[in-house]
């Protein structure tokens, strides 16, 4: 029964990720009603997204952390506070500076805290099926902008901006306490077991102490790998909507791009997670992390709205696919231990490569007038995420057979 009841998890990580990151990303739908009836600038709204995701990054590794040593269903239970009081003053704020605090502090720091600590817990319950568990977690945060923020925008015409938000809040915090007291560690026998699908080394002698796990090279080439991987596609993921209306897409037109990206993404996530627990983890990243790379240079060939979809799909499968492999890694190198302290680590240096890409794509377009260079230069940084991934250590068995002196 105790291993079935990591389908209880998945299931409930998937409802904790879709709701928090719904709430948390849907600040793009209140923009326009919060300028219009404050006068606040759109720069000094969308500042508030900008702090969120550099708090969200330094928290996520603080609450990787402290999920190693309480556990994730704490860590959950007081986000889930945090991300309502946030949405609240928030909601309530007559001054900008206070509402960049409140939706970029509190709710960023919030939103470090479903990530490492959800992804952690999942992969202890499993010893088969991996890669596919932490694939239907991360489904959540893929289907949020499909259902949060639709009804944020309904409520927002229904009763105002403030109202709308305020309504989240509660909601969002009602939601996510009780599926939170579904969240437990595993039993010890099966947190430790080896994943039969490994196709990776794991770091002997295993890091009892998480200052030794992020001096190791597997978590170098970890963090790095991640990093390039997500430095790779923010850039065209941010700059694609204006690169289609430049090529005479509609705005509504360009804008649906994404919507094709974020369902290719739920399909990416589980086409990529069942291959995973069959070929091997590494296999799977290093092959997914190639198709990106194609994907982002091939803009550079496409002025078509369908070409743009199509491009879209091949994307989205990619960098959705990837994106929960990187738990699966972590779980196989480190084991159980320290699992929430590496995860954290990583995804703040994922934050950062996701913080370069869109300056560097609007830097890139005022210096040389297009967006040509952006894709040449994102697929480059693709590349090198895929070159980095071949380095993870290979399991002893696989290691080439050296050469015995006659």
């Amino acid at each position: 029964m105790e291993r079935h009841y990591g389908w209880v998890i998945v299931a409930a990580g998937a409802v904790i990720t879709c709701v928090a990151m719904g709430a948390m990303f849907a600040l793009p739908v209140y923009l326009q009603p919060i300028a219009t009836e404050t006068g606040w600038t759109r720069a000094g709204i969308s500042g508030a997204m900008t702090v969120g995701f550099i708090v969200m990054g330094i928290a996520g590794f603080l609450w990787g952390t402290l999920t190693d040593r309480i556990g994730a269903r704490p860590v959950i239970m007081i986000a889930a506070v945090i991300l309502g009081l946030g949405l609240f003053i928030a909601s309530r704020s007559s001054d900008l500076l206070v509402f960049q605090l409140a939706y970029g502090g509190l709710v960023g720091a919030s939103g470090g805290a479903f990530f490492a600590p959800l992804m952690a817990t999942t992969v202890a319950w499993f010893d088969k099926n991996r890669s596919l568990a932490v694939s239907l977690v991360s489904i959540g945060a893929g289907v949020a902008p499909m259902i949060v923020t639709p009804l944020a925008t309904v409520l927002i015409e229904a009763q105002g901006w403030r109202n709308a938000m305020m309504l989240t809040a509660i909601v969002a915090t009602a939601l996510i306490l009780p599926a939170g007291f579904l969240i437990r560690r595993a039993p010890t026998a099966l947190a430790s077991a080896p994943s039969p699908a490994s196709d990776v080394a794991p770091a002997e002698p295993r890091p009892t102490s998480a200052g030794a796990a992020l001096r190791t090279p597997q978590f170098i080439v970890l963090a790095g790998t991640f990093f390039f991987c997500c430095a790779a596609h923010s850039g065209p993921i941010f700059h694609t909507v204006s690169y289609a209306m430049l090529c005479g897409a509609s705005a509504l037109a360009a804008a649906s791009i994404y919507s094709v990206e974020g369902v290719a993404g739920l399909f990416g996530r589980l086409i990529f997670g069942v291959l995973a627990d069959r070929l091997g983890v590494k296999r799977v990243l290093i092959a997914g992390l190639a198709l990106q790379a194609i994907g982002i240079y091939s803009y550079i060939y496409v002025t078509q709205l369908t070409e743009f979809y199509m491009l879209a799909v091949v994307l989205g499968m990619a960098y959705g696919g990837v994106m929960p492999l990187y738990a699966v890694l972590a779980r196989d190198y480190f084991g159980p231990h320290v699992m929430g302290t590496v995860l954290g680590a990583a995804t703040m240096t994922s934050s950062i490569g996701m913080a370069f890409g869109p300056v560097g794509g609007g830097w890139l377009y005022d210096t040389f007038g297009s967006y040509h260079w952006l894709y040449v230069a994102s697929a480059a940084v693709g590349l090198a995420a895929a070159a980095m991934a071949l380095a993870f250590p290979r399991p002893s068995g696989q290691q080439p057979e050296r050469l015995q002196p006659a």
